[in-house]
């Protein structure tokens, strides 16, 4: 019972001649630095705010036109021509409490905080003039117009120095709404390829009645929602395409992402957990404090933060007709989940983040801990992997006061949520189908051993490797790529591990033991958990996965081929997939928005007329293969630059279509285009985003990426990993309820897409030689070769 007396703070014995009161000096001591701790935290969080709030000024650049403005006073010269003058004069305080010096004094520090505000608006509204331009991203790679370069020095001369992670929201333009005409255009465009002269002259006519009769109204309120609203899109894209879903979230909206591929720091799995908890708390931190530097692309142009704000203490909760995520601040405890019993595990102790040998302690306690499940509790997160409704009812009936509550309360308002899985998982070479289990198991794992509706479920294996299910309705991809790689690098190369393996620092046995979450659940709740596991269940064994390793060449050899890797990829794919199904079909990337203020994502339709063009020559052995390749990937380059900048097609047509609903009016032309499935969706997991680790000089530090389930019944999902110059990895579902399916030949049919694609390249680099070597004169100087 030594941890019990240990939690008592204090304890009073009442006396006839008075109360004996005996306070834990350790307790009080741990209340006080924890009080200084939060009372720094205020204070660097104000400090912080305030940096952001007026950039790209400075508090210290106020101090200077005050200076500036009070020296004006006694050189008897009027830069604010009578303004100070007017201000004094109309002061409301007597006259008789205050000098006429005092009066100018006060009226020069007036005029000066009015003119420092107005500078820095001016600043920032240029900021987002310069940073509305984007003819750059359409320039070709490696070349850079002269108009583009005085526009790049001019972004970084307004762009001030050392800027903060939220600095640049305030001048990040808004989200243009494209026009109809130009957005029906392009989309009537993307399906040409996919419909029959019959089937595209019906849509072309669905198209003409649309524009004709009521786009002109719905596009006014979208207009008129952009003025308003800080970006038009995402905040009905949040509800409308996730937290209004009834479906399961397990495989259908949670995504994955893995530890490093070749490189396990320690086989313990206590110290493993306990290196990366600690790393990510580090990186709330900082977070918190808005400490992260922006990210820029070319090192310059900033990309949109707002995401980032509910990576942590985030929480999906279930309703019945729509979820909601419930974000919190200043969260000091993690639920961990281990062979079916829930516990709580404090992550702060006398007012500081536990040290990770500190946190190894606690996990490996866990670990040792024989204690057997509740009723119900084994199978209890089962709830957030089926259907939404039966969770939400549940969620109301059993979890809404008593034990229950407190307990599911302890679960989602934490920093986040660990589950210490018993089975090993991870890449090994020797073993065939090592990354398919190992991708399954953090897409889904049992389904009950994953808490599904948490910001992100943390996953440690007993081999040392890790894991993160993330739910998406609050973030895409790329933001917990940023955390996971600033982990890693902390990970392995700031915290290590002594030469045991554990975690470095010393053992601290004094912390209180993990507590268990209690609960009292009835044989009524738990057949609902039973019908929910089953049914998630249904939906984890249908899923089909393969994950390889491309390893014959990477996006060096492709950009010596002077294209873009990501096109090069996307045009495998379509070869792919024609050879794995023998059609074509609407095929969606996913792209980011986030050079807009809270912008998220935006579709390219990959499978253009061009794409089909080369693809069909590929499989006719045309000699115009290498010359259809070259147009066709210009013209993905293009579709993706157009959906970076905002001139997309799919999210302005989702938009309209809410407007169209909100309005009561029918639209088949927007009923039709939001009906169509995508057989093919791919998305490519970005890498490198901090360059913490040169993976040049440590090339077996790095990520297989991540992946996620596959979105069409009878389609494939694939994500695609781009890793340093000779490696790309590949993760491929799709469903075995499918028989027109199979996710390992769709592998080894863009493996085949990518060599012969390349071998174009190949044949044309000869040709040219020879072409070279026909000018080349003999030594006479009379013939050529």
């Amino acid at each position: 019972m030594a941890e019990a007396h240990q939690a008592v703070g204090f304890q009073f014995t009442v006396r006839p001649d008075g109360v004996d009161l005996k306070l834990s000096q350790e307790v009080i001591k741990n209340i006080y630095l924890s009080g200084v701790t939060a009372w720094k935290k205020r204070a660097i969080q104000f400090k912080n705010g305030v940096l952001a709030g007026v950039y790209p000024a400075s508090p210290s650049s106020w101090l200077i036109v005050v200076i500036a403005m009070m020296s004006s006073l006694y050189i008897h010269v009027d830069p604010s021509l009578g303004m100070i003058n007017a201000i004094k004069d109309n002061l409301p305080c007597s006259r008789d409490y205050m000098s006429v010096q005092t009066r100018a004094v006060l009226s020069a520090i007036l005029f000066a905080t009015g003119l420092w505000l107005f500078l820095i608006y001016l600043l920032r509204y240029t900021l987002k003039a310069l940073l509305s331009y984007h003819e750059w991203i359409f320039e070709s790679h490696g070349k850079m117009s002269s108009s583009t370069k005085v526009w790049l020095s001019l972004v970084k001369m307004f762009s001030g120095r050392r800027p903060l992670l939220y600095s640049f929201q305030a001048s990040l333009p808004r989200l243009p709404v494209p026009s109809v005409d130009d957005t029906i255009h392009r989309y009537l465009e993307s399906v040409r390829p996919l419909l029959d002269s019959q089937q595209y002259n019906q849509m072309e006519v669905l198209a003409s009645e649309f524009k004709a009769s009521m786009a002109t109204q719905l596009q006014r309120y979208l207009i008129l929602k952009s003025w308003w609203a800080t970006n038009y899109v995402s905040d009905w894209w949040e509800e409308y395409i996730y937290l209004r879903g009834r479906t399961p979230i397990m495989v259908n909206s949670n995504f994955y992402i893995m530890d490093l591929l070749y490189v396990t720091p320690t086989h313990r799995q206590a110290a493993r957990a306990g290196n990366v908890v600690h790393a990510m708390l580090q990186y709330r931190r900082k977070l918190e404090r808005g400490e992260h530097a922006p990210l820029r692309a070319l090192g310059t142009v900033p990309m949109c933060s707002t995401q980032m704000e509910r990576m942590f203490n985030t929480t999906r909760i279930p309703g019945i007709e729509t979820d909601i995520v419930q974000h919190l601040t200043d969260r000091k405890h993690l639920v961990v989940y281990h062979r079916g019993r829930f516990f709580h595990v404090w992550l702060y102790t006398g007012g500081r983040h536990l040290l990770p040998s500190e946190l190894e302690t606690q996990f490996q306690r866990i670990l040792n801990d024989t204690s057997e499940p509740q009723p119900g509790e084994l199978k209890l997160a089962a709830l957030t992997a089926g259907n939404r409704v039966p969770w939400a009812r549940t969620r109301i009936k059993y979890f809404s006061q008593g034990v229950n509550k407190v307990s599911l309360d302890a679960i989602e308002s934490a920093a986040f949520f660990l589950a210490l899985d018993d089975e090993p998982q991870g890449y090994e070479p020797a073993k065939t189908n090592s990354l398919d289990s190992y991708a399954k198991s953090l897409l889904h794992g049992k389904c009950y051993d994953r808490w599904f509706d948490k910001s992100f479920t943390l996953i440690s294996y007993p081999n040392g490797k890790m894991g993160v299910n993330v739910e998406h309705s609050w973030a895409d991809a790329p933001i917990v790529g940023h955390m996971w790689e600033y982990v890693a690098a902390t990970d392995c190369f700031h915290l290590g591990y002594t030469e045991e393996g554990h975690c470095k620092g010393d053992v601290n046995k004094g912390l209180p033991y993990p507590t268990r979450l209690q609960w009292q659940i009835p044989k009524e709740c738990q057949d609902v958990i039973e019908a929910s596991y089953l049914s998630a269940k249904q939906i984890a064994d249908d899923v089909d996965f393969h994950g390889y390793l491309f390893n014959e060449f990477g996006k060096g050899l492709i950009k010596k081929c002077r294209t873009s890797p990501d096109a090069f990829i996307q045009l495998a794919l379509q070869l792919a997939q024609f050879r794995d199904q023998g059609v074509f079909c609407l095929t969606y990337e996913s792209s980011m928005t986030r050079m807009f203020r809270d912008g998220r994502t935006e579709t390219v339709r990959s499978c253009t007329s061009e794409a089909v063009e080369f693809v069909r020559a590929m499989e006719d052995r045309s000699h115009w293969r290498f010359a259809l390749f070259r147009k066709a990937a210009d013209k993905h380059q293009n579709m993706y630059r157009l959906a970076m900048t905002g001139s997309g097609i799919d999210r302005h047509l989702f938009c309209l279509y809410i407007v169209s609903k909100y309005l009561g009016v029918d639209s088949p032309f927007l009923k039709k285009v939001l009906s169509e499935p995508w057989k093919l969706s791919t998305s490519q997991t970005p890498q490198q985003q901090l360059n913490l680790v040169d993976i040049n000089k440590f090339p077996k530090y790095v990520s297989a990426g991540g992946g996620f389930g596959p979105v069409a019944d009878d389609g494939y999902g694939v994500s695609y990993i781009i890793i340093g110059e000779n490696l790309i990895t590949f993760h491929i579902s799709s469903k075995f309820s499918s028989p027109d399916t199979d996710s390992y030949r769709f592998g080894q049919n863009i493996r085949k897409a990518m060599i012969d694609i390349q071998a174009l390249f190949k044949t044309e680099n000869d040709k040219k030689i020879v072409e070279n070597a026909k000018r080349v004169p003999l030594e006479n100087g009379k013939k050529y070769i």
